[in-house]
This record gives C-alpha cells, sequence and structure tokens, in this order.
C-alpha cells in the first residue's frame, strides 16, 4: 500500500493508506485513467466534472459536479479532503481550469501532473491557416469561404454571431448556446468519426472551408483527413499556452508514471 501524506509542506507525515487522486476531467483521456486508477485496490480517485455536459461518458471512481469557486476554493477542496496529486486532464482549451488547478496545487502542496494529449500536424496537402483565437478565424473567413463547418464548441460561437453573409453548418454534442450566427444549420454528434462519414458531410453541405481548435487526439482528427482529400482550407485554433512553468505529458502511460504508481516514491511535483 502506497503511503498517503498528510499536512502541509515539509512537515507532511505519511500514513499507509490509500493515494487519493483528484482528475480534473471531461476528456477521453481523463476517463481511461481513472478507469486504470479506480482499477487500482491502492488508490482512491475522484473525477471533477465542470458540468458543461449534461450527459458525460461512464466514469470509473468517484465523481463531483460542479466548479470549485476559483484557485482558493480547489486549494480547500484538496485540503479538506486530503487528495494526494491532482490530474488536471481538462480540455486543451480549458485555460481558466488550467490555470486555476496550477495555483492551488502550489498552494496546498499537492503535486501536479497536466494530462494534455499531442496537438495535429499539417500533413502534406494540408491549407491551414493557423490563428490565436476564435476571433482571428472569424477574421480569416471572408478570404477563405462563406460555406462554413464549425467545429470549435457550443460555447464560443458568439465570436462567429456578427457574418449574417455565411451558412454556417455547427456540430456539437449538444445544442449551442445564443448567441449564434443567423444562418446556422446545427448537426447534433458525438465522435469519433470517420473520414467516409467527414468526407459525405462536406459534400453534403457544400463546405468551403473547416473551422477547428487544435483539440488534438483521433476522434476528431477526420475531418482534418476529409477536408485535405478535398482541397478545403482549415482554419486551425492554436492552444493556449500552459501556465509559467507548467509542462504536460502526452498519455495515460506517462501521467501514470509521473504520479509515481509502482514504487514508493510519492509523485513529483510538475
Amino acid at each position: 500500500m502506497r503511503p498517503r501524506a498528510e499536512g502541509t509542506g515539509e512537515a507532511r507525515t505519511l500514513v499507509a493508506m490509500s493515494l487519493h487522486v483528484l482528475v480534473l476531467g471531461g476528456t477521453t483521456e481523463a476517463r481511461e485513467l481513472a478507469a486504470s486508477l479506480a482499477a487500482r485496490p491502492d488508490v482512491r480517485v475522484t473525477t471533477s466534472l465542470a458540468g458543461r455536459v449534461s450527459r458525460p461518458g461512464t466514469v470509473e471512481g468517484d465523481v463531483r459536479v460542479g466548479g470549485f469557486g476559483g484557485a482558493e476554493g480547489l486549494a480547500a477542496w484538496l485540503r479538506a479532503h486530503r487528495v494526494d496529486a491532482l490530474v488536471d486532464a481538462t480540455h486543451p482549451f480549458a485555460a481558466g481550469i488550467t490555470a486555476n488547478a496550477a495555483r492551488a496545487a502550489a498552494a496546498a502542496g499537492v503535486p501536479a501532473v497536466v494530462l494534455r494529449r499531442p496537438g495535429w500536424r499539417p500533413a502534406p496537402g494540408d491549407r491551414w491557416h493557423e490563428t490565436a483565437s476564435l476571433a482571428g478565424a472569424a477574421a480569416l473567413l471572408p478570404a477563405l469561404g462563406r460555406r462554413v463547418f464549425l467545429t470549435t464548441g457550443r460555447l464560443g460561437l458568439a465570436a462567429f454571431a456578427h457574418l449574417a453573409d455565411f451558412h454556417f453548418v455547427v456540430r456539437s454534442v449538444e445544442p449551442p448556446e445564443p448567441p449564434i450566427p443567423p444562418d446556422t444549420e446545427v448537426v447534433l454528434a458525438r465522435g469519433p468519426f470517420t473520414v467516409g462519414e467527414e468526407t459525405a458531410l462536406l459534400h453534403e453541405h457544400r463546405i468551403e472551408v473547416l473551422v477547428t481548435k487544435d483539440s488534438g487526439g483521433a476522434a476528431t482528427a477526420a475531418k482534418l483527413t476529409a477536408a485535405r482529400e478535398r482541397g478545403i482550407p482549415v482554419v486551425v485554433v492554436r492552444r493556449p499556452p500552459l501556465p509559467e512553468g507548467v509542462t504536460a505529458v502526452p498519455d495515460v502511460a506517462e501521467a501514470l508514471s509521473r504520479l509515481g504508481l509502482g514504487s514508493r516514491e510519492r509523485p513529483d511535483p510538475v
């Protein structure tokens, strides 16, 4: 059984009991990590979900839903629930949560790991136009096409709401929240998607340009292949940078390694 730390700072004492890991979730990698941790008798895992999706996928272990009240609230929760390690496995664009998690872990003296799937990289034949924001993506559209496949999530459509002369096909897991562009067709679907499915969608809706965030991963990458094969330009919104001094691991195996599971060493801070 791994030791567990009580107290804060260098004055911690070790007590033989299960390791409590808090996973900030909402991604496929977070569910995979929770399943790996929940399968261990020496680990207790709690996954925290923001609650933005009403029907999240099945998550192993304990689950809590809702915010913490910023970095201070999260730090207090870490102390109150005697958390030994924090894994931020949120979406690559959840910059506010990642910043709060880093500050909270430092304040509570809890080792932290950021789990981020690698971003996409352009392949030969891609016609990518990279930008730093959704507003920047909207500004690029007039020069690229009027029929837009928009896959940036249901909460970021306000950046495109002023574009009245465009037809948008918006795909999301749940209905988007206003404001949205006036000429918008909503496709409700959850990945993964095949290249054939994405090609058919682009053809059916006569798409001229694809807009996406650099979410990474395979579940929604087929649209990039379909766009490449059809010669369609792609506007890619780059990921926000990680907080200063914070690095990320690319997969669940590396996250488990950084947690020190399988050894008697405590997790290393990131």
